[in-house]
């Protein structure tokens, strides 16, 4: 099978590189000349554990291409997928002029029938404006060729998107055609040979499931930051308090640990579009506008702490900051807590000297010269009055106290993911803060 898939961010470039592994003939294709040239030489515009060698592979087994053309690529796909970005406008609506864009490139140029899928995170009635793109070109051309629409939503984690998508929880289609059905039944055929289960569904409950999904998901994280402050002002552990809730079945351990808010490409952009479609249609999301307020105090947490420490006095202080992306195993700092942190700590006259192990180039586009980088995680603890720990990446998990110690003007610890155990913390001499207990 040949299938198209337009948009080589994250989720096209995954999605792709995936169908190429199981013998699917893709051809991936990008506006962005750079980009594609980039890919041709086998630099990736994203970083994802194991991909790098899976895009090496398929390139070299000449089942992944890349091109800027989609009117040479399209020719014999079966398959169309759109996967560019929705990005939120100022009032959180998802962006879809770049989704209807490609799907009016796809109306000009389509040969045959085939299946048109939006792979984009989109709101609920966008597969009919795709629908309705299409066909005004093909009415344009006078032509009565035949097409079907359908959503394909993904449910990628950034850092486990490999295995996500090899292995997947579930795989969701939406769609209003037998045949439309068919032949994502047949695409999708090797992902379901263990056992996998594919859900087929009407075109609306695709597109609202994934809103859905995402919006859980930050609600539980919303929520649990919420109880750690409670937890921090009762004197209650709210480590404990996880594992206490996190041992009943209906409620589960993922998507409850404290820390300072979540980030990212998605759930920010996802929980927003859909606290405005629901104002669209006159109703009140009550419940997810608390989750998106509780996050956006929640990246201020940690910063709170610090000046409270300093007696509101930061002017002149200089703080090592480790982690920089939103999570770890990525190098995406959309939405990351670690840009207001910085931000709120270069307002109040303080300088930032930060590291993360994937992330300093994206950081260095985003923030420039505005804070300081190093290479090594200790470098940042030179001259610096306290350490902040943003992200907890694995290699933050067992430093050496004494190094740090030593390098610190001051032994200070504020450690936004408790990735450190605050008993221990207290026998090293440390004044350490974290997020739902009273250490202090």
């Amino acid at each position: 099978m040949k299938i198209v898939i337009v948009g080589t961010g994250y989720v096209g470039l995954v999605t792709g590189t995936c169908f190429a592994e199981v013998g699917v003939d893709v051809t991936c294709v990008d506006i962005d000349q750079k980009k594609i040239d980039n890919l041709h030489k086998g630099i990736l515009p994203i970083y994802e554990p194991g991909l790098e060698e899976m895009v090496h592979r398929n390139v070299d087994k000449k089942r992944l291409h890349f091109s800027t053309s989609l009117q040479e690529s399209i020719q014999g796909a079966e398959v169309a997928f759109i996967a560019v970005g929705t990005p939120p406008d100022e009032d959180g609506s998802a962006d879809l002029k770049y989704v209807l864009g490609v799907a009016s490139d796809i109306g000009k140029h389509m040969q045959k029938p085939l299946v048109v899928v939006t792979k984009s995170t989109v709101p609920v009635t966008t597969a009919e404006k795709v629908r309705k793109a299409v066909q005004t070109e093909l009415d344009k051309r006078n032509s009565n060729m035949e097409f079907f629409v359908a959503s394909n939503p993904e449910f990628l984690k950034e850092g486990a998107a490999i295995e996500d998508f090899m292995k997947p929880d579930r795989i969701v289609v939406g769609t209003d055609r037998t045949e439309a059905e068919e032949i994502m039944r047949k695409l999708y055929k090797p992902f379901l040979l263990n056992g996998h289960p594919i859900i087929f569904m009407d075109i609306p409950s695709a597109e609202m499931t994934k809103y859905a999904a995402n919006a859980m998901l930050a609600t539980k994280i919303s929520f649990m930051n919420d109880i750690a402050n409670l937890c921090e002002i009762m004197g209650a552990d709210v480590n404990m308090v996880r594992k206490g809730i996190g041992s009943d079945a209906r409620i589960g351990t993922k998507f409850i640990y404290p820390g300072v808010g979540y980030g990212g490409s998605c759930f920010p952009k996802d929980v927003k579009a859909i606290i405005k479609t629901a104002k669209e249609n006159k109703y009140t999301m009550r419940v997810l506008t608390a989750v998106e307020e509780v996050n956006e105090a929640q990246k201020e947490v940690l910063f709170n702490k610090v000046r409270t420490h300093f007696n509101n006095n930061l002017k002149g202080k200089t703080f090592a900051l480790w982690g920089l992306s939103f999570k770890p195993k990525t190098d995406d700092m959309r939405e990351a807590p670690s840009l207001v942190i910085i931000e709120k700590l270069l307002k109040a006259g303080a300088s930032v000297v930060a590291y993360d192990p994937v992330a300093m180039h994206e950081a260095q586009r985003i923030l420039g010269d505005s804070i300081s980088y190093t290479t090594d995680m200790y470098e940042t603890l030179n001259n610096s009055d306290a350490l902040l720990i943003v992200t907890e990446w694995p290699e933050f998990r067992s430093p050496d106290f004494e190094e740090i110690s030593k390098r610190l003007n001051n032994k200070v610890i504020f450690d936004g993911r408790n990735i450190f155990d605050h008993k221990d913390m207290k026998e090293t001499g440390f004044d350490y803060y974290c997020i739902g207990i009273r250490t202090n």
